[in-house]
């Protein structure tokens, strides 16, 4: 059974830091590219960042390009999501997705989903 199961979401003030987990399994991370949506409420889904499956290749919003970080460890089956210098306007639910190829994921298509995590950035 597929699964991407993230953690790590939660509430923070303005400024801070979270680093969101997506643990995969029924599997092999290492054939995927991955990639990390957001959803805000009445908001269009948005793609922030994708990484292709060898960790080569990554992209970002331009919304967080320099204080977001992707990354992976196909060891442990699990991708990352490091943000720092959180802003309000990053409050949606976050979601982990896998894709056959980098040009999918970060074409905001995908294989397989996961069930999402909640950050929520206020003072």
């Amino acid at each position: 059974q597929v699964q991407l199961v993230e953690s790590g979401g939660g509430l923070v003030q303005p400024g801070g830091s979270l680093r969101l987990s997506c643990a995969a399994s029924g599997f092999t991370l290492v054939d995927y590219a991955m990639g990390w949506f957001r959803q805000a409420p009445g908001k269009e889904r948005e793609r922030v960042s994708c990484i292709s499956s060898g960790s080569g290749s990554t992209a970002y919003a331009d919304s967080v390009k320099g204080r977001f970080t992707i990354s992976r460890d196909n060891a442990k089956n699990t991708v990352y999501l490091q943000m720092n210098s959180l802003k309000p306007e990053d409050t949606a639910v976050y979601y982990c997705a896998a894709a056959s190829s980098f040009f999918k994921i970060c074409t905001g298509r995908s294989d397989y989903w996961g069930q999402g995590t909640q950050v929520t950035v206020s003072s």
